[in-house]
């Protein structure tokens, strides 16, 4: 306290009285504080917007599934709007405000990017005709850019060479002309600044300058038989395309075409990306005659045999963390601490990998009705972003349609996929020479050549072997 009475003091400072003073010296600045352009702000906060919302990182627009509530009706914070099918799910949007759905701007059935207003919500009743007659200007948006772009292409047309439309109006600057344009120029005395430039972005060519001196070309032939293989060029390139294009995808009588639903299309995004990262597939037999015999102990308890698989990926993973490692950038490669087994699974219009986190810590029969909870969610298209977008590992089971081997597509940001297909009779022989019929799977892996490689393939694989063939170590 001591040390605050030391402290300087200054004058009370009045705000009202300063300003008054120097509005009195400076009577322009009277005409600043009043501002009509925050009528508007006031208005649209009256009338607010129903966005569409990003409901994981891979999703750039969504479908509109239904609407919960029709136009007109009152809505209150955190009350469920709308369903919005994304990539991989369908959720509930909830809205944010009170208010009065005025009005839908996107029906049931159209996609719209994340962000774009799907509906307009009002303050009060009487707000509603004017959000009415935002969404209808909204609807409306996309018709009126349709006549400029016709005025473009008269424009692009027009110039002897393809140039943007604002390149005969660019001219008068020396900048923009050509080396011999400017010897021209200098030899005819003619002033560049009033010379309009036809070339490429407006740059000023010789032909501009002979123009404007009234010099006639001593090569008019030259320039004619020039210009008329350029103009010819493009018609006989153009025509191969177009010709190829037809062949290529020629229509079939009674074929139909048929949109990708979000999920489809998110499905080939993901796939097309995957042909940028290096793989490579390493096969592997497994005696599976152990693990039979535990699946027909356990699967009456509601065990699965893609619960055994993904506990025995997860328990394999464990002890090569290198396997179940990411490279996202090219440059650097991340270990993950928790081991998360996505499993693909095929659904009504496309393919979802739901995933088990922490597969390797959990019981084998807690993982089994996990698992079945997450193929529910899936089929019902209610999964949650982390339950199908933090898988670390994903295993593919085709054994139950009785394919005995495929290879699997590497998803962008995972290690590596496993592939297992159908155990099945076949006949070995042991170290004696004697044979016997055991049942056998092979198993296929892709992996991420840049960060995992075949000794490291094969070290897992000989573990997951093990684990299969002495499956104890998966119920205890």
């Amino acid at each position: 306290m001591a040390s605050l009475s030391k402290l300087p003091t200054y004058p009370s400072i009045s705000f009202s009285s300063s300003l008054s003073s120097s509005l009195l010296k400076h009577p322009r600045i009277i005409t600043i504080p009043a501002k009509p352009r925050r009528l508007p702000s006031k208005v649209s906060a009256k009338i607010r917007e129903i966005f569409m919302p990003a409901l994981s990182s891979t999703m750039t627009e969504g479908k509109i599934v239904s609407w919960s509530k029709s136009e007109g009706d009152v809505l209150k914070k955190g009350e469920s709007v709308v369903v919005v099918e994304s990539d991989k799910a369908d959720m509930d949007v909830e809205t944010f405000y009170d208010g009065i759905l005025a009005a839908i701007v996107v029906p049931e059935g159209q996609s719209a990017p994340v962000g774009a207003p799907i509906g307009l919500l009002a303050e009060t009743e009487a707000d509603i005709a004017e959000a009415k007659a935002k969404a209808a200007s909204a609807q409306t948006g996309g018709s009126p850019p349709s006549p400029p772009s016709s005025e473009t292409a008269d424009t692009v047309v027009t110039p002897p060479a393809p140039a943007p439309p604002v390149s005969p109006a660019v001219g008068g600057r020396e900048g923009v002309a050509t080396p011999y344009a400017k010897k021209l120029a200098k030899q005819h005395k003619v002033e560049l600044s009033k010379v309009k430039g036809t070339g490429p972005f407006g740059r000023i060519t010789p032909e501009d300058v002979e123009k404007a001196a009234g010099v006639v070309s001593k090569k008019p032939q030259t320039v004619v038989v020039a210009a008329a293989p350029a103009a010819a060029a493009p018609v006989p390139a153009a025509t191969p395309a177009a010709a190829g294009s037809s062949g290529n995808f020629a229509e079939i009588p009674g074929s139909s075409v048929v949109a990708f639903t979000g999920m489809q299309a998110a499905v080939a995004k993901n796939m097309v990306e995957s042909l940028s990262v290096p793989t490579f597939r390493v096969g592997y037999p497994i005696v599976t005659d152990a693990l039979d015999t535990l699946y027909e102990k356990v699967k009456k308890k509601g065990v699965t045999m893609t619960a055994l698989l993904a506990k025995a990926a997860a328990m394999a993973l464990a002890q090569h963390p290198v396997v179940n490692s990411t490279c996202k950038d090219g440059k650097s490669f991340t270990y993950n601490d928790n081991i998360n087994i996505a499993v693909a699974v095929a659904i009504n219009g496309g393919l979802i990998t739901p995933v088990l986190q922490d597969a390797h810590k959990m019981d084998l029969y807690l993982l089994s009705q996990k698992w079945k909870e997450l193929v529910e969610k899936a089929r019902a298209k209610q999964l949650q972003p982390h339950e199908y977008n933090s898988g670390t590992f994903t295993l593919s089971n085709l054994g139950m349609f009785g394919v005995d081997r495929f290879d699997a597509i590497l998803p962008p940001g995972q290690g590596a996929i496993m592939a297992v297909g159908a155990s099945k009779p076949t006949v070995v022989a042991d170290a004696d020479g004697f044979f016997s019929v055991k049942n056998k799977m092979l198993v296929n892996v892709t992996a991420d050549h840049r960060v995992i490689y075949g000794a490291d393939l094969a070290a897992f694989l000989q573990t997951f072997s093990k684990i299969i063939q002495n499956p104890d170590s998966l119920t205890m």
